[in-house]
């Protein structure tokens, strides 16, 4: 693989939020090269701050598809300013996303001005239609010395997902990340069913399969000239 080809490989990576087929497995060989991904991620002081769940069992994701989490007024209300509600707009700004990947009540007057009461969300068939999900753990116990904050092992999860991201686009799988198994009172009750010990956070879930959307969602990037300076900032 040369430089295109790995630049190409970046290009390509996206976030598939639509449904998978749930009809069609995950290879085991295909899964294990997206975990050993994982293992060769560059981590703060190689502390390995992390461990992953594998959640591939239909019933057991049913179960999962039930449980309820929940959106804050914090999280709508900031939302808003990114959000685009055009091609067109979106394709002008270069960032933030389409108005159109979230439900009509989050687009609300009272949305946006923070005024509602956290907001249920169930998981649905984004999580019981897929062959897999990957719960990703936190260990803060395995902390970077002297990091305030565990900035760097926070930076390092990071580096760990991107891994697992790009070697399921090499494989043609498609992969979403959903911050939702991270807060509370979801993360508190997929702990409590998984037997996940208290030492351990949830930062996350990872849904992985293919595909059965129709058209891509638009994606949009800053060009270069937009965010890059040379040896002084430039506004």
């Amino acid at each position: 693989m040369n430089e295109k080809d790995v630049l190409q490989l970046i290009k390509d990576r996206k976030s598939s939020r639509g449904p998978y087929d749930g009809d069609r497995p995950i290879d085991p060989t295909v899964l294990k090269n997206i975990l050993e991904a994982a293992t060769w991620a560059p981590t703060a002081h190689n502390m390995q701050n992390f461990e992953i769940i594998v959640v591939d069992d239909k019933s057991l994701l049913k179960e999962m598809s039930e449980m309820k989490s929940t959106v804050t007024p914090a999280f709508l209300q900031e939302n808003y300013p990114q959000l685009s509600f055009s091609e067109e707009e979106l394709k002008k700004r270069k960032t933030g996303i389409l108005a159109n990947r979230f439900p009509p009540s989050w687009l609300t007057p009272e949305a946006q001005q923070g005024k509602l009461k956290q907001v249920p969300s169930g998981l649905g068939e984004l999580i019981s239609r897929g062959p897999a999900l990957l719960l990703v753990l936190y260990d803060p116990s395995r902390r970077a010395p002297d990091s305030e904050g565990d900035a760097l092992g926070i930076m390092s999860l990071g580096f760990m997902i991107e891994n697992m991201w790009l070697m399921a686009t090499a494989q043609g799988l498609s992969f979403h990340v959903m911050t939702a198994f991270g807060n509370e009172p979801l993360a508190s009750e997929v702990k409590k069913r998984l037997n996940i010990p208290s030492s351990l956070s949830i930062v996350l879930g990872c849904r992985l399969g293919y595909s059965s959307a129709g058209r891509d969602m638009l994606r949009v990037r800053r060009d270069l000239d937009d965010f890059v300076s040379y040896n002084q900032y430039e506004d």
